[in-house]
């Protein structure tokens, strides 16, 4: 279990939620709670007590507009980090993070931002299931691709199983993976597909697009946050019976690899050797 105080996290990033949430009832961008925050809302009516992030997913043209915009509506310390608006940024799907904070989540990416909440662009998808499974496929190895460039290439040690990471870090550079991730992302407009696809999920994640149905309102922890419309068929598809609190070994949590809520992430000292500061995305 993790180290740390989960309560003062969850106030932490309950209160980005929030100011994300006005941002986007004053301009019109529609969002959902998602995955592990969605569940929260239904089975506890806030935090899972375990988890230690917050999820929510906007349908590609409302998370196009809300980053594009994300530098005039978010209030400091808090700013959008994305392939979209950050040149160095190694993930698939947008934070938002508290920049007066440091969260490092693995040892081994030179991934280094605040606290944050995740924002999952949810995308298009084929008919076909055959071509469902292509997408996904192309996603995933873009994906895969853009983690191995950021990743520590002796995480399991300097013999062997270091060479392909050492391959891949030589061979292509994160700008050339971020155009191939961003390609595969948008393979398939939102607005004309009847399905969509939450990355995360990979094949399993595909789903008609009514289930998102219009954004609905939710209690979370005596607040109000909007979530998707047949929740209840999202959530099945998801996790199965999700009102049953699953196993204690089954209750999973980051254990982040280090956490600082007072020091600006701008100013951490990243003494990890495997890191460039030329290519970390800080």
């Amino acid at each position: 279990m993790a180290n740390y105080d989960i309560e003062t996290l969850h106030q932490h990033i309950l209160q980005i939620l929030l100011t994300v949430d006005k941002v986007c009832r004053e301009h019109n961008i529609r969002y959902y709670c998602w995955a592990g925050t969605m569940l929260g809302a239904i089975r506890h009516k806030g935090f899972i007590p375990w988890d230690d992030d917050m999820d929510i997913c906007m349908p590609r043209p409302d998370y196009d507009r809300f980053l594009k915009h994300s530098h005039e509506w978010l209030p400091k310390p808090l700013e959008a980090l994305s392939i979209e608006t950050s040149p160095t940024y190694p993930g698939s799907f947008a934070k938002i993070v508290d920049s007066s904070t440091t969260l490092i989540e693995r040892g081994h990416s030179d991934y280094v931002a605040g606290i944050y909440i995740d924002v999952f662009p949810i995308d298009g998808a084929p008919k076909s299931k055959i071509a469902r499974r292509l997408a996904v496929t192309r996603y995933k190895l873009c994906d895969k691709l853009l983690y191995f460039l950021h990743r520590d290439p002796y995480k399991h040690g300097h013999g062997p199983s270091s060479w392909p990471v050492l391959l891949i870090q030589k061979l292509f550079t994160h700008e050339w993976a971020r155009k191939q991730l961003l390609a595969a992302n948008l393979a398939y407009d939102y607005e004309t597909s009847d399905y969509v696809l939450d990355y995360d999920d990979g094949i399993s994640g595909v789903m008609p697009k009514h289930i998102l149905g219009t954004p609905q309102p939710f209690d979370f922890d005596g607040h109000q946050v909007m979530g998707v419309e047949h929740y209840d068929e999202y959530l099945r598809n998801k996790y199965g019976d999700y009102m049953v609190v699953p196993p204690h070994d089954n209750q999973r949590q980051h254990n982040f690899f280090y956490l600082d809520y007072n020091l600006p992430y701008r100013d951490y000292k990243d003494k990890r050797s495997f890191v460039s500061h030329d290519s970390a995305s800080q």
